[in-house]
């Protein structure tokens, strides 16, 4: 990623210089803090003189008092601002500037955007509306180039197409900073044109090539590391943790999977040292969890929650995020660096007292000092383009008495499997234990029949769930125990204009609307969360969930055609391994009419 110049300008420099000096002010002076120190470890007293955006000097306590503004901040902890590696805006579902007040509030000051949500809705435009609703705002967004619209071509159809000369387009801005997370892993792998083009066109554009390699290891692993992937976040274990680490990958260790993180704290714990090249990032945080946790400081207060060290969970954080990005400004406190600090009052509830960005108070105790306003949303209120639909709409129809049908075994993970099953009045019976799944495409590019399918070990569902959140094309997709329910839910999401429904007995339980993009909201954050945490507590009614893979979040990931295994899409059931798409689950009539 290209070095902003800002920093680089000569009166800027000579200013500080002369500060560091004693021969002019501070314009700020930040007094009677504990430095953690990100190279050393260590944790000592020091006092940090700042001029405009630029850090100018770090020295002992008490030896300098001319600053035109001070800051008394009485022992508590000075830790450069944290950097989030990588994030979706989207998954927060709110705009841009309400994401970056929640978390600049809490210390995070800067976050590498992959805004392929919007991408994969409204194409070009999506990427530029990330890059109009964030340049103004204090929080520092890195925006990347999807480089998977869709996710599985061919297999899936979104609102966009990116070719390699689409992503090679972007990578020539100077406000795209490098190639979002490669999902689809097996054509990277397997050398398929379309994604080695895109991998090289990141590698041309001598930009970082994120990466997405989930269940890789051994051959896979170095294969997908040799075409030009640098990075990982989607861990599955300790023991993957350390293959990746071993294998040069930079690992963007992600809060969104909290049960894997005991695992990887004592691996890191038994390693007995915080590697160079792993970096924090959330990736995915829903807007109550975003409300109440703050973002990536929320990742770091767990971690050290669970036992690792809080000068490792910063250093990840902070200058190990900042070599990532390629960022020399940034992660660090010390004389000629980026004025991005944050003070935590303690290293246990990392609570932030007061935020710096470039060289500006911009929160205090929790709260930003001037709300960040919107951009307008124009158009992309207006990308659910559906009609109503009914109850037979989610019916699959057959001759015959009796059949063969495909099913989607087990969330998250996977797997083909088969059942029999009766045909009654010409609807195919849901096979014994198994919940209806539907796609629909909403983007206007193609036939909006529904797609269905059949989960299995996904509970017993007594109602219906709709989403236009739905990685990654985000088309419309219904789970549900009746077709009734399922009518209900997902017309409920057309009227809002997208959004999340859930239905049960006929009725509406909860609506959350999200009318941008079908993908978020324009209301606060408050609520937002609240309307979320409704649909949360509506949705405990319906099915009963079976942590750590059957769980709500597994709803919005059940149609990632990228990863291994059968989902649903709609074009039908594909399977990017195989290399198939079946556009109906009945394998065959076993017995006539």
């Amino acid at each position: 990623m290209r070095q902003p110049l800002d920093l680089a300008n000569g009166d800027l420099r000579l200013r500080a210089t002369a500060a560091a000096r004693g021969d002019q002010p501070f314009d700020l002076l930040i007094r009677g803090g504990t430095l953690i120190d990100m190279v050393t470890g260590e944790r000592r007293p020091a006092d940090i003189g700042i001029v405009g955006p630029l850090i100018a000097s770090v020295h002992a306590p008490g030896t300098r008092s001319d600053g035109r503004d001070v800051l008394d901040v009485a022992g508590a902890i000075l830790s450069p601002g944290l950097i989030d590696t990588h994030m979706h805006v989207e998954s927060s579902m709110v705009t841009p500037a309400t994401y970056c007040d929640a978390v600049l509030a809490n210390g995070v000051t800067t976050v590498v955007w992959d805004p392929h949500e919007f991408a994969n809705v409204h194409g070009i435009p999506g990427v530029d509306y990330a890059i109009r609703a964030t340049e103004d705002l204090p929080l520092r967004f890195v925006v990347l180039a999807p480089s998977c619209v869709p996710s599985a071509p061919g297999q899936e159809r979104a609102g966009a197409d990116f070719d390699a000369a689409t992503v090679s387009g972007l990578l020539d801005r100077s406000d795209i900073g490098g190639v979002a997370e490669v999902m689809n892993m097996r054509d990277v792998i397997a050398g398929e044109p379309r994604m080695s083009s895109i991998v090289q066109a990141g590698l041309a554009a001598g930009k970082p090539v994120c990466g997405h390699a989930r269940g890789l290891t051994g051959a896979t692993l170095q294969a997908f590391m040799a075409a030009g992937v640098g990075s990982d976040h989607e861990l599955t274990s300790g023991p993957d943790l350390m293959e990746k680490l071993r294998a040069g990958l930079f690992i963007e260790l992600r809060g969104s999977h909290d049960h894997l993180l005991p695992e990887f704290v004592a691996e890191l714990n038994r390693l007995g040292h915080l590697p160079q090249t792993l970096s924090l990032c959330t990736d995915d945080v829903f807007p109550d969890d975003l409300l109440q946790g703050g973002g990536l400081t929320d990742v770091v207060r767990r971690l050290v929650g669970y036992g690792l060290p809080p000068e490792w969970a910063l250093q990840a954080a902070t200058l190990n995020g900042a070599r990532k990005l390629g960022r020399e400004d940034l992660g660090l406190i010390a004389a000629g660096r980026r004025a991005d600090l944050v003070i935590f009052s303690d290293l246990r509830s990392f609570a932030a007292s007061h935020v710096v960005a470039n060289g500006r108070i911009v929160a205090r105790d929790g709260v930003v000092l001037r709300p960040s306003v919107a951009a307008e949303a124009g158009d992309f209120l207006h990308s659910t383009r559906l009609a109503a639909l009914t109850a037979d709409d989610f019916r699959i129809r057959s001759t015959g008495r009796r059949v063969r049908v495909a099913t989607i075994d087990r969330p998250r993970f996977t797997r083909w499997g088969e059942a029999e099953t009766t045909v009654e009045g010409g609807v195919v019976v849901p096979p014994t234990g198994s919940t209806l799944i539907a796609v629909v495409h909403r983007h206007g590019l193609g036939d909006t029949t529904p797609r269905l399918g059949f989960l299995r070990d996904w509970g017993a569902w007594r109602g219906a769930f709709a989403t236009t959140v739905s990685h990654d094309s985000h088309n419309l997709t219904v789970f549900g125990g009746n077709p009734e329910d399922m009518a209900i839910a997902a017309n409920a999401v057309i009227a809002a204009g997208g959004g999340m429904a859930a239905a049960a007995g006929g009725e509406v339980l909860a609506v959350l609307p999200l009318p941008v993009s079908g993908l978020v909201s324009p209301a606060s954050l408050a609520k937002v969360a609240a309307d979320f945490a409704a649909l949360r507590e509506a949705m405990d009614r319906i099915v009963d969930w079976q942590p750590p893979y059957l769980i709500f979040k597994a709803c919005f990931g059940a149609t990632l055609a990228c990863n291994l295994g059968p989902h649903q899409t709609d074009l039908g059931i594909a399977d990017i391994a195989r290399g198939r798409v079946l556009s109906s689950p009945i394998l065959a009539i076993l017995s006539g009419a």
